[in-house]
C-alpha cells in the first residue's frame, strides 16, 4: 500500500467500490462525493489480483486507493527468532478466534504480528515446521472428526485472509470506517487497536447472516456425518468453523467500534444477536437526491403499461421470478411492456439463463434487457418498479422511483416493507407506497403488479404516499448531514492515546 498524507477518513471496503456497481458502492460514492470538504483513503479488500475494471470515477477528495488481497501473502523471511514462542502465542489466539472469540483475541494477534511485520509472510506462516505443528494442534483439539485435507484448505482460506489483514500496511487516517463486518471489520478492529484512532462500522446487509446462508447451502464444504441420536454427540463440522470465524470478526468489529450503524431498524436485532452493544447502535437511513428524481417528467399519452426490475442480473435478485410474473400478468394485460435494467456482466451464466427463460416463456416481445443505463432516461415511462430479490439492504431503487412518484412491488426482505408500508406512527399513516410480496412467488408478484396497474385510485394513493415518504425520511441531504457530523466528531477526537501509544511502543520493540 502507498505511503500518503493522513486522510480524514479511511474507508474499508470488501468486494465493492469502485469495482462493483449499485447498492453499497453507490452509497459509498454518494458519501465521498457529498462530503467534498473531507478527504478519504480507500482500502479495497479483494480475493486476488485478477484484472478488474473500475466502474466509478472516484471524486478528487479520494487521496489514496490501496488493495488488500485476501488470498495472497508475500513470501517474507524464512525464519524468526523465538519462532516456537511466536506460534505458541498465535495458537492460543487462533483457537479462540476459530471458536467464537472476541476483540481481545484479534487485538492480541495484532500486537503479536506488529512486532514482526515486514518479516512475516508465507514462508513462516504457511511453510515452516512450527506453522505445521500449530495447524496439527488446532486440528486435533477441535476438528479431528473432519477429514484433515478438508480442514487444511478451510483453515488456509479462513486464516489466510486474517493473516493478510494483519500484515497489510495500514493507511494513516483520523478515523476508520468499515462498510461491513467480515474481513473489513477485522481490519477495522486492527486499525482501532493499532492506531488509537476512532472507528465505526456501517452495515447495509448483515454480513454474518449472508455468510451463514451461503455456508449452510454450500455443497463444497465438507459436512461431518454422524449416526448418534443424541444432540450432544453431534460433531462440530467445517461449516461451524466458517460460521464461528466470521462470528469472531463481527463481534471484534462491534467491540472496537465507536458506533455500530445500519441503514434500517430491522438489521439491529441481528446486530444485537451477534453481540453489538445497544448503546452504540444507531440507524442512519439511505437517502436519494429527492429534487433530482422528483423532477422526472412522466411520459403520458399512448404507450404500453410498463413494469421494470432495476438491478444487477444476478441470482440474489431472483430475476426469473420477475420474468415468470410478467408471463402471468401478460395473460391479463396483453400490451404489457417489461424492462430489466441493470448490468449483465456480473454473472454472465445467470444472465444467459434469464435470456433463455424469456425465450422459453415466449416473452421476447414483452421483456427487454437494457444492460447498465442511466435510469433517469427510463423512469418517466415506468409505471411500477419491481424487486423480486431474495436479499436486500435498503434498496436505493425503491427510493429513487418513490421520489418520482412510482410505486413499487417488492419482496419482504431488508428494508423493503419499511419503505413501502412505513415505520410506526406518522410514517405509516401516509399509507402504502406499493405492495409487499412473499419471496419466489411469481403469482403474488403478478397479482401485485396487476392491482397497481388495474386500479387507478389505489395507484394514485400509493404514488402520493411513496413520494411524500421519500421526501420526508429519505433525503440524501439528511444522510450526508448525519455522516458529516459523525465524521467531524471522530476526526476531532484525541487518540485513544496513552494506551495505544504504549501498545505501539511495545509492538515496535
Amino acid at each position: 500500500m502507498s505511503e500518503r498524507r493522513e486522510a480524514d477518513v479511511c474507508l474499508l471496503l470488501e468486494g465493492t467500490y469502485p469495482y462493483v456497481s449499485g447498492g453499497v458502492s453507490s452509497w459509498v460514492h454518494d458519501i465521498i462525493g457529498g462530503l467534498p470538504e473531507l478527504n478519504f483513503h480507500i482500502v479495497a479488500l479483494l480475493p486476488n489480483r485478477a484484472p478488474r475494471k473500475r466502474v466509478y470515477q472516484m471524486p478528487q477528495n479520494v487521496v489514496g486507493l490501496d488493495h488488500l488481497y485476501l488470498h495472497e501473502l508475500a513470501g517474507g523471511w524464512p525464519w524468526l527468532p523465538r519462532l516456537k514462542s511466536f506460534f505458541r502465542e498465535t495458537e492460543l489466539y487462533l483457537q479462540n478466534i476459530m471458536q467464537r472469540g472476541t476483540l481481545d483475541d484479534v487485538r492480541g494477534l495484532v500486537g503479536l504480528f506488529a512486532r514482526s511485520r515486514g518479516r512475516l509472510g508465507a514462508e513462516i506462516l504457511y511453510n515452516s515446521h512450527a506453522a505445521w505443528e500449530m495447524l496439527l494442534n488446532l486440528y486435533r483439539r477441535s476438528q479431528s472428526r473432519s477429514p484433515f485435507l478438508e480442514y487444511f484448505y478451510t483453515w488456509r482460506a479462513l486464516i489466510g485472509g486474517l493473516y493478510a489483514v494483519l500484515l497489510a500496511p495500514l493507511p494513516r487516517a483520523r478515523a476508520y470506517h468499515a462498510v461491513s463486518t467480515g474481513y473489513a471489520g477485522a481490519l477495522m478492529a486492527r486499525a482501532a487497536a493499532e492506531t488509537g484512532r476512532p472507528a465505526i462500522v456501517t452495515e447495509h446487509g448483515i454480513y454474518t447472516n449472508e455468510r451463514r446462508i451461503e455456508i449452510t447451502m454450500a455443497d463444497w464444504i465438507y459436512d461431518t456425518p454422524y449416526s448418534s441420536f443424541s444432540v450432544s454427540d453431534v460433531p462440530r463440522n467445517l461449516k461451524d468453523l466458517w460460521k464461528d470465524v466470521f462470528g469472531t470478526y463481527s463481534l471484534a468489529c462491534y467491540q472496537a467500534a465507536e458506533e455500530v450503524l445500519t441503514i434500517f431498524s430491522g438489521n439491529q436485532k441481528f446486530q444485537r444477536g451477534d453481540g453489538a452493544d445497544p448503546a452504540k447502535m444507531r440507524v442512519i437511513p439511505n437517502g436519494v437526491d429527492v429534487p433530482r428524481y422528483a423532477g422526472v417528467e412522466r411520459v403520458e399519452g399512448a404507450r404500453r403499461p410498463t413494469v421494470a426490475l432495476i438491478g444487477r442480473v444476478v441470482p440474489i435478485k431472483d430475476v426469473k421470478t420477475f420474468i415468470r410474473a410478467c408471463g402471468l400478468l401478460q395473460q391479463q394485460i396483453l400490451e404489457l411492456e417489461a424492462v430489466i435494467i441493470g448490468p449483465l456482466d456480473e454473472d454472465k451464466e445467470y444472465a444467459e439463463e434469464c435470456r433463455e427463460y424469456v425465450r422459453k416463456e415466449g416473452l421476447e416481445s414483452t421483456i427487454t434487457f437494457t444492460g447498465k443505463v442511466n435510469i433517469l432516461d427510463y423512469l418517466g415511462r415506468i409505471d411500477v418498479v419491481v424487486l423480486t430479490s431474495i436479499s436486500e439492504g435498503q434498496p436505493l431503487v425503491i427510493l429513487e422511483a418513490g421520489a418520482a412518484g412510482i410505486p413499487s412491488v417488492a419482496t419482504d426482505v431488508g428494508a423493503c416493507r419499511e419503505i413501502i408500508m412505513g415505520r410506526d406512527g406518522e410514517d405509516a399513516a401516509l399509507g402504502p407506497g406499493g405492495v409487499v410480496t412473499t419471496l419466489t412467488s411469481p403469482k403474488a408478484t403478478a397479482e401485485a403488479m396487476g392491482r397497481l396497474l388495474g386500479d387507478p385510485d389505489f395507484y394514485a394513493a400509493c404514488s402520493a404516499a411513496i413520494r411524500e415518504r421519500v421526501r420526508r425520511y429519505y433525503d440524501k441531504r439528511d444522510m450526508l448531514g448525519a455522516y458529516r457530523a459523525l465524521y467531524e466528531r471522530l476526526i476531532a477526537a484525541p487518540d485513544a492515546a496513552s494506551q495505544a501509544k504504549g501498545r505501539r511502543r511495545a509492538w515496535r520493540a
